[in-house]
């Protein structure tokens, strides 16, 4: 019985360093730009498919549990953070920082393996996101701006990872969701913001939950959309949307605006966990969009 639970509780540290949640959404994001990359499905093909998955599971973790050492502090003074495991001390920094070596080291392997192009990519992000992003968290208000080029790594990532090649294509995938960072991630920093508040992070632009902030989430709202639109021009070389697709991928823009403008009208928590959870079905379904016209058309 001991046993038992003891293997349940490393299994659910494993997954709250790594935070799983989000990894998994970050590797669906790999996994849809490499189909779109992808010209055709062979054994070879899934076997690529799968060291991708792993190996950015692996990149993400990585970053997360580097991230968690780091902050395991600050993140022990946060209600939503607190019982992480570093920061509850269930498990040792020291520890942690093995587990996150070891999945940096095994992710860029499998990366590697794929071509040396995905495994730059991988070190990259990892290298943003934990020895650029993380310090900047209470510094300012642009580490959300840095944090964005790490964030927006994954669908470009798939897309080089089935093609070997960076171009306008994944240059274009990597636009999508840079600017998808910032309406995410500020509604994030809106209604967490005395939780945030508590560590000292810096998530708003303008340090405040008011109109200035407001306004800039509906400005990259529009900015976001512009991009997803981007590949209806025939500019994007062997990326491209139909018009019918194109009219979806606007009319779920329309859909994610409208909740960013409802935040600049009610200015609530709610209104921006609501904008949060819109733009997590957003970019899932666009994602989806972009799939499904390739196969189609």
């Amino acid at each position: 019985m001991t046993n038992t639970v003891s293997l349940k509780s490393i299994y659910l540290d494993f997954k709250a360093i790594t935070k799983a949640g989000l990894a998994i959404s970050v590797v669906f994001s790999s996994i849809a730009g490499f189909v779109l990359g992808v010209d055709h499905f062979e054994t070879s093909t899934w076997w690529i498919l799968l060291k991708l998955a792993i190996g950015g599971y692996c990149m993400v973790g990585a970053s997360n549990a580097y991230n968690q050492v780091i902050e395991k502090d600050l993140d022990a003074l946060m209600d939503r953070t607190k019982d992480r495991p570093v920061a509850s001390g269930r498990m040792q920094s020291r520890v942690a920082l093995v587990v996150a070596t070891l999945l940096t080291i095994l992710g860029l392997a499998l990366l590697y393996s794929i071509n040396p192009k995905s495994a730059m990519f991988g070190a990259i992000s990892i290298f943003l996101y934990t020895s650029v992003y993380t310090p900047l968290k209470t510094m300012t208000s642009l580490s959300v701006f840095v944090g964005a080029f790490p964030g927006a790594i994954p669908f470009m990532l798939g897309w080089v990872a089935a093609t070997g090649e960076f171009g306008i294509e994944a240059g274009t995938l990597f636009l999508i969701q840079f600017f998808w960072q910032f309406p995410h991630f500020w509604a994030i920093g809106w209604f967490l913001y005395e939780d945030y508040e508590k560590a000292g992070f810096f998530m708003l632009p303008t340090g405040k939950k008011d109109n200035g902030t407001a306004l800039q989430i509906i400005l990259y709202t529009v900015w976001l959309i512009i991009a997803s639109l981007l590949p209806m021009f025939g500019y994007t070389g062997s990326l491209f949307l139909t018009p019918v697709a194109a009219i979806l991928v606007f009319l779920l823009g329309l859909w994610m605006l409208f909740y960013a403008v409802k935040v600049y009208q009610l200015r609530t928590s709610k209104s921006a966990r609501t904008l949060m959870l819109v733009s997590v079905s957003y970019i899932t379904l666009l994602q989806l969009i972009y799939i499904v016209d390739k196969f189609l058309r």
